[in-house]
């Protein structure tokens, strides 16, 4: 049986399953996921999460197409772009058919006001980028799945629906399990 990762930020986001709580951020992100494919090669990761998005339903589920790193600008070129593994995308959008699959961008920090759309990008994350890349450097096949919680740029945090996302996440996980083990 092919070993899976669950990567998610936090307790909540692995819904009750065994998996990596790899902190918030990008930079703990990376850096936790990286140790524990170091420490226990999985045959792929399903990283999972919560996200802020422009337009979606709080609970939407949503297949990232891509991972984009929103801090990183610099005068020479850098890696700020990973994709999933498309076999593992592909069997998502099998499996969560009216999923939408957009890019995700990954930021270090919470976007500004509303409407304020992280360069163009309709749904926002803190973690994504970080283990994708590091999943890409390992080796390791990796995909990305987020619940929406709220609208971007929403500052009254009473109005953010993180209940909903995280028992839309916990539905669906057996679902995205099944479909990254094949």
């Amino acid at each position: 049986m092919r070993r899976i990762l669950l990567v998610a930020a936090t307790e909540l986001e692995l819904g009750g399953r065994e998996g990596l709580a790899c902190g918030i951020g990008p930079v703990e992100a990376a850096s936790a996921t990286a140790r524990a494919l170091a420490e226990h090669p999985p045959d792929a990761v399903l990283h999972v999460g919560l996200a802020g998005g422009v337009g979606l339903e709080a609970g939407t589920l949503v297949l990232g197409t891509e991972a984009v790193y929103a801090d990183l600008a610099a005068a020479i070129p850098v890696v700020s772009r990973v994709e999933p593994d498309p076999a593992l995308l592909a069997a998502l959008r099998a499996a969560l058919p009216h999923a939408p699959a957009l890019p995700i961008v990954t930021s270090g920090r919470v976007s500004g006001p509303s409407g304020s759309e992280p360069q163009g990008f309709k749904v926002e994350a803190m973690e994504g980028f970080g283990v994708l890349r590091a999943c890409e450097l390992a080796g390791v096949p990796a995909v990305e799945v987020r619940a929406i919680s709220n609208e971007l740029g929403e500052e009254d945090r009473s109005r953010w629906e993180l209940a909903r996302a995280l028992e839309a996440l916990r539905e669906a996980l057996p679902r995205l399990l099944a479909a990254v083990r094949g």
